[in-house]
Order: structure tokens, then C-alpha cells, then sequence
């Protein structure tokens, strides 16, 4: 997740009059395409992987075709929203290493996520995790720095993005930074006890090149 440098319905899923959410057409029918998980998961891993310090809404996503896992995450709770679901998000803490985030759905009350990461493992969780600490845990062997350090160290709550519907976080041309300081200020849980940290081994060099299937460098 980058670094700053610069009215809903109750359950999160309230549209405008018009049932847009202030999408452009084109837009708007290109996500509801995207009537699964699944299907917005392939659309999010075949837009360009940006390093950028910014935090474009998912309109502009759309328009320029890349983004970061931030803005992939955003993108990704837009489709679940305009397809039934709220557009929920959770953020993966990390040390020595950049956060990640993730927009979460829920089927059968099971829950599963979609991301846009540059490794392999750090992307689509199918719905079968009772709860989001399981989800997190499910990262935890895949997140990993480039000295193959295991990184991840608390997961977030569930953030419902609606809160954020009155700052126009899908379609404002401006960054939408409000996401971000949201996600930065929600309480975090930590994954195991500090202590335990210090015993992790490194990452073996099978794992980790498997992990990076598909890493660009900046």
C-alpha cells in the first residue's frame, strides 16, 4: 500500500439515483460483467502492475489500465459492489516490507479475497475461511521480502468503503487518499505473539522462487 504524500445503506451496497455510483457507462458495464470472483480476479491480474505512489480510484483504473495493489483492491471491491456485494477491505500489515490489501467477499458465510500483487501467492483466496484471521493466515507463507524474510505480522478488520462514499473514492480523478489514512487507522490484530518473530527461518530458496512467478522489478 503506498504511502501518503499528499451516502450509503446500511449494509454498504447504496447507489445513486440512477444506480451508477457515479460510473461512467462504460464502466459500469464492464464490471457487472464480472459476474464472479473468479472473473474479476483474471480482469485485476491482466491490468499493467504500476509502482507508483498514488492512490487512483477505480474509474481511473478502468480508464488507464494498470494499478498497484491498492488501487487493484479498490477496483476489485467496485465489481463486488456493483455485482450485490458491500465493498469490503482488509489490510495486511507488514515489517520490512510494503502492506497489501484486499477486498473480501463472503458465500455460504465463508470468506475469500481478490487482490492484484506482483507475487504469485499473494493474490485470489477461493471461499472457505471461517474467519479473517484464517483468511490472513493464508498469506502469511507467501508474504515474503526480497531477502526471503516471512514479513506479515497483523491483518485488519473488515472496511466497509461506503464510509468513504461521500469523498467520491470510485471516481474521483484526484487521488483518493481518505482509503489509505481509513485503512491505516482501522484496528489491526496481530497474527502470533511478538516474541515469536525473531524465531521465523527464512524462506527457502524453492518456495521463494515459486512465490515470485511473475515479478516484474522497478
Amino acid at each position: 500500500m503506498p504511502a501518503r504524500s499528499g451516502a450509503a445503506s446500511q449494509n454498504g451496497n447504496g447507489r445513486n439515483e440512477r444506480g451508477t455510483f457515479g460510473l461512467t457507462p462504460e464502466g459500469l458495464r464492464e464490471l457487472r460483467a464480472l459476474k464472479t470472483p473468479a472473473r474479476i480476479q483474471k480482469f485485476i491480474d491482466g491490468l499493467t502492475y504500476q509502482y507508483a505512489n498514488t492512490a487512483w480510484s477505480p474509474q481511473r483504473v478502468l480508464r488507464e489500465r494498470k494499478g498497484h495493489c491498492l488501487e487493484g483492491a479498490l477496483l476489485a471491491a467496485t465489481a463486488l459492489r456493483v455485482n450485490g456485494h458491500p465493498p469490503l477491505v482488509m489490510d495486511l500489515e507488514a515489517v520490512h516490507d510494503d502492506d497489501h490489501v484486499v477486498a473480501l467477499y463472503r458465500e455460504r458465510g465463508l470468506w475469500g479475497s481478490v487482490a492484484k500483487s506482483n507475487f504469485a501467492g499473494l493474490r485470489f483466496r477461493a471461499p472457505v475461511y471461517r474467519t479473517l484471521r484464517e483468511l490472513a493466515l493464508s498469506y502469511f507463507e507467501h508474504y515474503y521480502n526480497l531477502r526471503g524474510e516471512r514479513t506479515l505480522r497483523s491483518y485488519s478488520g473488515a472496511v466497509n468503503l461506503a464510509r468513504l462514499d461521500g469523498k467520491g473514492w470510485m471516481t474521483s480523478e484526484a487521488d483518493v487518499w481518505c482509503v489509505p489514512e481509513l485503512l491505516i487507522a482501522a484496528r489491526h490484530y496481530p497474527l502470533f505473539p511478538h516474541r515469536i518473530a525473531g524465531t521465523l527461518p527464512r524462506l527457502d530458496r524453492r518456495s521463494f522462487e515459486a512465490g515470485m512467478h511473475g515479478w516484474t522489478k522497478h
